[in-house]
């Protein structure tokens, strides 16, 4: 029985990389081995407004809460690292989008791809049962992903890949097949702190314990430009540059996604069609804060349909918007803002107004704001 059981062990990952994932582990499915630091990251109040956290912790505690008859946790990773291109015309862009939502949902790309695992894997074992969960389930999906070997937790928190870095997805199929687990991952980031000193807010942190840095999320771009629904505090806005939704600061500068010459499976450019940039964002980059800043709701819908941006709504990405709009600094955006700034929305208005301020100090000649 052991013979067979670990041979359909080594069928269910070959069968996840039919699908075109590049990392396929398995782990127990048993309490994450960093649940209590979870608990206590919870209680420094790092998630913020991110109160859905705290609501499923049951959940979260125990993947058999999610599937009763769970034993197993098939985990596998996608890659979506981008083409070096991709990366220098964004840098030069007014308005810069984190690289995994240039494209279409990965939620649903990496659903799609488990449920055919699945059903593969039913035709073999008919009594098969499995719930797919992608990072919208309440499931510490990385805990698990570090236990079956696909990778070790950085300073940035991220989860690290020796070999390819942090750009991918991570994906789970819970299972009630019983099938022995992988090892866990092993690396470190050793005495770099690379991601540290470049967090334009400061947001990873020496743990008060000492043996590990959290992210404080409050301070997080991402989390201030998608989590966040309300206004972004003035302290952090300067800090948040040209980005308007998410944040690839801390895995650009990380060692381990830049590639090697003898080295070239790092950080190595996605293969799947559907995780290349939209024509949509790439083309006429250089204009694309001037459209966010005119675009209406309707428009917004229909630019990102099946986008991962959809999550911050039309209201969240206009006010970003007019975050980079004030940093850039740049007085072409001021009809734009003007214009928003009478928008019946406090959210938005308020800063559209900031946004105009700090560009009409940046452009006063010296010696008016001298001689006032």
């Amino acid at each position: 029985m052991t013979g067979n059981i670990e041979l359909l062990k080594e069928q269910v990952k070959s069968l996840a990389r039919e699908q075109g994932f590049q990392w396929a582990g398995i782990a127990t499915a048993n309490e994450p081995p960093h649940f209590e630091g979870y608990l206590r990251w919870l209680a420094k109040g790092y998630a913020g407004e991110m109160t859905y956290l705290q609501r499923s912790l049951a959940l979260r505690q125990d993947p058999r809460q999610l599937m009763p008859s769970a034993k197993s946790i098939l985990v596998v990773g996608l890659n979506y690292a981008q083409p070096a291109g991709v990366e220098q015309q964004w840098e030069a862009s007014d308005a810069r989008f984190s690289i995994y939502a240039l494209n279409d949902d990965y939620h649903d790309l990496i659903r799609e791809k488990l449920k055919r695992v699945l059903s593969d894997l039913q035709t073999q074992v008919p009594d098969c049962e499995g719930r797919v969960c992608v990072d919208s389930a309440p499931l510490m999906e990385r805990d698990f992903a570090w236990q079956a070997g696909l990778g070790w937790f950085g300073k940035n928190t991220c989860l690290i890949n020796s070999r390819f870095g942090s750009y991918f997805f991570i994906g789970a199929l819970l299972l009630n097949l019983d099938f022995p687990p992988d090892s866990p991952a092993e690396g470190g980031c050793g005495s770099c702190r690379r991601c540290i000193d470049a967090c334009p807010t400061g947001a990873i942190k020496l743990a008060e314990e000492g043996d590990h840095y959290e992210l404080d999320a409050r301070r997080c771009i991402s989390y201030l430009s998608i989590e966040l629904k309300e206004e972004i505090p003035k302290p952090l806005r300067e800090g948040m540059g040209n980005w308007v939704y998410g944040c690839d600061v801390c895995q650009d500068v990380c060692p381990f996604n830049q590639p090697k010459p003898r080295q070239h499976e790092r950080a190595k450019p996605t293969s799947e069609p559907q995780l290349l940039p939209r024509d949509s964002l790439t083309q006429d980059a250089d204009n694309l804060l001037e459209r966010l800043l005119q675009m209406s709701p309707n428009d917004f819908r229909a630019m990102f349909k099946g986008s991962p941006v959809k999550r911050t709504r039309w209201r969240g990405l206009v006010r970003n918007a007019c975050v980079a709009a004030g940093n850039s600094q740049n007085p072409r955006y001021l009809p734009f803002l003007r214009c928003l700034q009478q928008d019946p929305d406090s959210l938005i208005s308020e800063h559209a107004q900031w946004a105009i301020q700090r560009i009409e100090q940046a452009n006063t000649p010296l010696e008016r704001m001298e001689n006032p």
